[in-house]
């Protein structure tokens, strides 16, 4: 019979997807907003360059995509998020004073 593992197996790709989903995201719209800000705006914070958090961003991207993929373990999945976590929380509030694509940034 096996019905309790095939719900667990069930379970756990249901919870495996949504992380890899949920960090593809995360990603996108990190590198997304990276890539409208000007590059001016990373020099006036004090943060790197805006091609270094292009690439990293990038890079997490990879990761992500592979991850929603099931190409790359749950492990790997979730250390993707970092890049998208550290640019949200930490040079995103510096950068955003300084504009986007739109006026008075978004």
């Amino acid at each position: 019979m096996g019905g309790v593992s095939e719900v667990l197996d069930t379970i756990r790709l249901v919870v495996t997807i949504a992380i890899g989903v949920t960090v593809l995201v995360a990603a996108v719209v990190a590198l997304i907003d990276a890539a409208r800000r000007p590059e001016s705006a990373y020099a006036y914070a004090g943060k790197q360059n805006k091609r270094l958090w292009l690439l990293i961003l990038g890079g997490g991207l990879l990761f992500a995509v592979l991850g929603a993929l099931g190409l790359v373990t749950l492990i790997l999945n979730i250390i993707a998020l970092a890049p998208a976590g550290v640019y949200w929380y930490d040079v995103r509030p510096a950068v955003k004073n300084y504009g986007g694509s739109r006026p008075g940034g978004w």
